[in-house]
């Protein structure tokens, strides 16, 4: 058990103004993990001292910072069937006090209105139809149109809060509402938009489908969730004049997802010249490579 005791009198030389012996100071403070962050906020609490709230602020940054790397990681490894942790944790990037049991909670409610109008009789356009219903008709998700560039669209809370958008986010959520009702929808990793595929089977966990011709149909989750073909998809990359890939028609892994969640917020903070999230981002990144 690690000595709370010596952790608060570490707390108390967060002042030293020698940087290297603070460096020193902040390091100890640093191997205790999670657990110093309540410590560290009462001393926050507690100072009137600018430089030292701005010490201890950034120790907690780091601190959640490393702690988000290691669950990535684990998520990446042993965890990545479940969609909605990946989601949830790339969130607690910008909101690290996410309420997760809240998150989860209204995901669950939405889950439960799909679930209410389902039955063993619709064929696979009639489900899609319910969830279009469900997701746009009665709670009003709907793509982010005006601000599509802002990096708050890729997360989970501002979705969940504001029922707006980008393609990926709103793709996701889809893809998780869909596949804890066992409906077999995916993610399609498309260059500058974000589709998804209806399979004809059910797939577990990153399993790719190894033919195109097992999915039936695409979506548009930006657009409400409207069925289109191959064949559009094909015209789509024509127009934006790029070569032809196989995995621009077939369902891509949740890790892919999470992947192209994380590149997209450090193209967006970069966009804004913010390089520290962009650089933080990157190092994320990393988590993803299984060990």
């Amino acid at each position: 058990m690690k000595d709370m005791n010596e952790l608060k009198a570490l707390i108390s030389l967060v002042d030293e103004p020698d940087n290297t012996l603070f460096e020193q100071v902040s390091q100890r403070i640093h191997a205790y993990g999670m657990e110093a962050i309540p410590a560290l906020e009462d001393a926050w609490e507690n100072t009137f001292d600018d430089n030292i709230q701005q010490r201890i602020i950034a120790i907690i940054h780091n601190i959640q910072q490393e702690h988000l790397y290691t669950e990535l990681n684990n998520w990446a490894n042993f965890g990545y069937t479940d969609l909605l942790k990946g989601f949830i944790l790339v969130t607690k990037f910008q909101y690290p006090d996410l309420d997760t049991d809240q998150v989860t909670r209204e995901v669950g409610r939405i889950i439960q209105e799909v679930w209410l109008e389902l039955n063993n009789n619709l064929t696979a356009l009639e489900k899609i139809k319910v969830i279009n219903h469900v997701l746009y008709d009665i709670n009003k998700f709907s793509g982010n149109t005006t601000n599509i560039q802002s990096p708050e669209n890729f997360y989970i809370k501002n979705l969940l809060d504001s029922h707006k958008g980008n393609p990926l986010s709103l793709g996701m959520f889809y893809v998780l509402i869909a596949q804890s009702l066992k409906i077999p929808v995916y993610g399609v990793d498309l260059p500058k938009h974000f589709i998804l595929a209806y399979a004809d089977e059910v797939f577990e966990g990153d399993k790719k489908l190894k033919l195109d011709e097992e999915v039936m149909f695409y979506l548009n989750p930006f657009n409400k969730g409207a069925v289109f073909t191959r064949n559009e998809i094909e015209l789509y990359i024509k127009q934006i004049n790029i070569e032809s890939r196989d995995t621009y028609f077939k369902p891509c892994s949740n890790t892919t997802m999470i992947h192209r969640m994380i590149s997209g917020l450090i193209e967006a903070y970069t966009q804004l010249d913010n390089k520290q999230k962009a650089e933080e981002l990157r190092y994320l990144l990393g988590a993803l490579n299984k060990s």
